[in-house]
C-alpha cells in the first residue's frame, strides 16, 4: 500500500467514525426529548444552544479547520432540529388569526428553533403575482385574493412539518379551513384589539383596515371574524403581554396534548 492508499484508507476511517458518531448523537438527542417529556420540561430551551455554541467556538479556538468545523456543525445542529420536529409535529402548524396578533413572529421562531419550513401565505402570494397586497387587492380585488388564498393552500397539501402563516381573512372561508386541516393543526392566536391597534397603527399594507384603522374600526372587524375563527382553531392562543418563547412553548404543549 503507497502513501496515497493509506491516506485514503485513514479518511474512509474517519468518514465510519463520523457516521457513528452521528448516529450516536441523533439517539441522545431523542432520548433528551423524550426526558423533557417525561418530566414535564420545556421542549425549547434557547439557552442550551447558546451554551453549545459557546462550548465549540472555544474547542475551535485556534484550530486551522475552525471555519470549516463551524460549518459542518451549522448543519449537525439543523439536522438535531429537524430531528425535533419530525418527533413533534408530522403535520403542518397553520396559524391563523387576526392581523397583528403574532402570527409571523411566532412562524418565525418555530422556523428557526426548529428548522422548518415557513411559509408566509401573503408574501407568497405577493411575489407569485409581483405586486404588493395593496396593489392586488386595488388592481383585482378581494376576491381574486382570497382565490389565490385557496390555491396556495390546496398546493400546500404537499407539505408536512411546515409552519404555515395564513392571511388574516384565510380562514373565513369554510373550503380554506377544510384544506388548513387536511395535514394541519389549525393554530388560532388572539391578542386584544388595543394591543393589536398598538402594532398596525403604523402599518399601511393593510387593505381590509382601509378607513377603519382605529381601535373602534379594528374591535369590530375582530368581532365579526370571531367566530369563524374559533370554529377553524383546535387551539387558540393568547398573545397578550407574552414572549415568543412563551407563546411557542404553549402552542406545543397544546398540540402534544392533543395527541395524548
Amino acid at each position: 500500500m503507497n502513501d496515497l492508499e493509506m491516506y485514503r484508507e485513514q479518511l474512509a476511517l474517519c468518514d465510519d467514525k463520523i457516521i457513528d458518531a452521528l448516529a450516536e448523537r441523533n439517539a441522545i438527542i431523542e432520548k433528551i426529548m423524550a426526558y423533557k417529556e417525561e418530566y414535564g420540561m420545556p421542549i425549547l430551551q434557547p439557552h442550551q444552544e447558546e451554551k453549545q455554541q459557546t462550548r465549540l467556538m472555544e474547542k475551535l479556538e485556534g484550530n486551522k479547520y475552525k471555519k470549516e468545523i463551524q460549518d459542518v456543525f451549522s448543519c449537525v445542529r439543523k439536522n438535531g432540529k429537524r430531528i425535533q420536529a419530525r418527533k413533534l409535529f408530522d403535520y403542518n402548524i397553520v396559524l391563523i388569526g387576526f392581523m397583528g396578533t403574532g402570527k409571523s413572529t411566532v412562524s418565525e421562531y418555530l422556523s428557526t428553533m426548529f428548522a422548518m419550513k415557513s411559509v408566509e401565505m401573503d408574501q407568497v402570494i405577493a411575489e407569485r403575482e409581483q405586486m404588493s397586497i395593496p396593489d392586488i387587492f386595488e388592481t383585482y380585488g378581494e376576491e381574486y385574493f382570497r382565490n389565490r388564498e385557496t390555491e396556495l393552500l390546496i398546493e400546500l397539501q404537499s407539505e408536512r412539518g411546515a409552519v404555515i402563516s395564513c392571511g388574516g381573512g384565510a380562514a373565513l372561508r369554510e373550503c380554506n379551513v377544510a384544506e388548513m386541516k387536511k395535514n394541519g393543526r389549525v393554530v388560532l392566536l388572539v391578542a386584544s384589539p388595543e394591543v393589536v391597534y398598538g402594532r398596525l397603527k403604523d402599518v399601511n399594507d393593510r387593505p381590509v383596515l382601509s378607513g377603519r384603522k382605529n381601535l373602534e374600526g379594528i374591535s369590530e372587524l375582530m368581532e365579526l371574524r370571531r367566530g369563524k375563527y374559533e370554529a377553524a382553531a383546535d387551539i387558540v392562543i393568547t398573545t397578550d403581554n407574552k414572549s415568543v418563547l412563551a407563546i411557542c412553548e404553549e402552542l406545543i404543549q397544546r398540540l402534544t396534548e392533543m395527541d395524548e
